[in-house]
């Protein structure tokens, strides 16, 4: 395999000091936080493509709940995707598409569809058996994700604060009346404690929110691994273009939250308010999830005396870019569940790859958290390229102090991963396992 072209180096301005000097010269050149190898790129496609199946699930989800399951007091069955959500036409994907990113079909994936009818035990049981034995996609990654943007408000765009905003209660609150209507008993604890249904109804924007970004996400990660297998990505930048160039391509998709009641829809965010896919979703996400997160129960004392939990949140280094994924991968914490679900829908050259080296079969999970960790830094790094292009120079700039400004944003990206909890420096060695 032949290796993508990047820039040549830099001579216009003397190369970086930093820690990470070499990772920001290659930044400069076009390139990614991620070693260009061939292993890298058969790593992080695979994993887009097992990452993508259960991503189909959890975007149709997220938004059953946020649109038909709503506030309802006992959602025991909100996990029980009906057939329409399943048939749900994903915007960026099929004949129907608005921008067809993935030349596959619309509707879900046939191995997600597989996968629901027969499960791990590969027998087609009734959907509540599969259920309680917990062969299923788990939902409660996804759900920890939004839960995560949620708690790390104030990160950019107009969404959040809007949130806030006496439009955004009116929206709400007619909602909030239509649900219950003809329930006294709910309608008497909203006159009594209405901020807290409030809170919930943000909660579900969030849901929203959520859902219409990996809406986006899933089809661009399916597009990436047929591309791949036709051999056309050279190398891990051309990897990493491909999400640059689909971050600007879909940056304007309406972020917009409607509930449907009774046949009608309640616009509590309507799409009319102009908020968008880039600054409104993908940035925050990027923030509370890859960066931030939250201390896993189990892995860390919430205890204050202990001082094992930051005091400010901009000081939260949880995310999939600073994970050890030993201590993490046990049961129950959100990022194995995600593995978990990767694991169904392994590509072939993946799992091969993984049985040469792997300490047997169950050091695979912790095998995939690793991969998604390396494939997590390289959407990072189509993140950060694709704000050096909209905020300040082009690699090729000519003038020395365009080329100092760029020099200074990607230094101060770095900066974020010189703590020691932070795998910038594991992934640079393929012996990172």
């Amino acid at each position: 395999m032949t290796t993508a072209t990047l820039n040549p180096p830099n001579t216009k301005i003397p190369p970086s000091t930093h820690e990470f000097a070499e990772v920001i010269h290659r930044l400069e050149a076009g390139g990614s936080m991620l070693p260009d190898t061939p292993e890298n790129l058969m790593q992080i496609i695979g994993i887009y493509k097992a990452y993508a199946v259960p991503m189909d699930f959890y975007w149709r989800d997220l938004l059953y709940i946020a649109e038909r399951v709503f506030l309802n007091p006992l959602p025991a069955f909100k996990y029980f995707l009906p057939q329409e959500y399943l048939d749900l036409h994903n915007h960026y994907a099929g004949d129907t598409a608005d921008l067809r990113i993935w030349r596959g079909e619309a509707t879900a994936h046939p191995e997600l569809l597989e996968f629901m009818a027969k499960g791990e035990m590969k027998q087609n049981l009734p959907k509540i058996f599969h259920h309680l034995w917990h062969d299923r996609i788990n939902m409660e990654f996804a759900e920890e994700c939004m839960r995560a943007m949620l708690w790390h408000r104030g990160m950019g765009g107009q969404f959040d604060p809007y949130l806030d905003t006496d439009e955004y209660k009116a929206n709400a609150d007619r909602a909030i009346r239509a649900y219950f209507k003809g329930n006294p008993i709910m309608l008497g604890l909203y006159k009594a404690f209405p901020d807290m249904f409030y809170e919930q109804v943000r909660q579900l924007s969030y849901y929203a929110n959520l859902g219409l970004f990996w809406e986006i996400m899933a089809p661009v990660f399916f597009e990436m691994s047929d591309i791949y297998d036709e051999g056309g990505f050279k190398g891990v930048p051309d990897a990493m273009n491909f999400l640059v160039n689909g971050i600007f391509a879909i940056a304007g998709r309406p972020i917009y939250h409607h509930v449907y009641i009774d046949g009608e829809c309640y616009e509590i965010i309507p799409k009319s308010k102009g908020f968008t896919w880039l600054y409104e979703a993908a940035l925050p996400y990027v923030e509370a999830v890859f960066y931030r997160t939250s201390p896993f129960r189990g892995t860390k004392s919430y205890n204050a005396q202990a001082n094992q939990v930051p005091s400010d949140q901009k000081d939260f280094h949880y995310g999939i870019l600073y994970a050890d994924v030993f201590p993490v991968g046990s049961a129950g914490i959100p990022p194995t569940l995600l593995m978990q679900d990767m694991l169904h829908f392994l590509p072939p050259y993946l799992l091969d790859y993984y049985k040469q080296y792997c300490r047997g079969d169950d050091d695979m999970l912790i095998q995939l958290g690793i991969t998604f960790q390396r494939s997590m830094y390289n959407v990072t790094s189509a993140v950060i390229q694709a704000l050096r292009t909209a905020l300040l120079y082009p690699l090729d700039d000519q003038d020395p102090d365009h080329l100092m400004a760029n020099r200074q944003f990607f230094e101060a990206q770095m900066d974020r991963f010189k703590r020691p909890e932070a795998r910038l420096r594991n992934i640079q060695s393929q012996d990172y396992r």
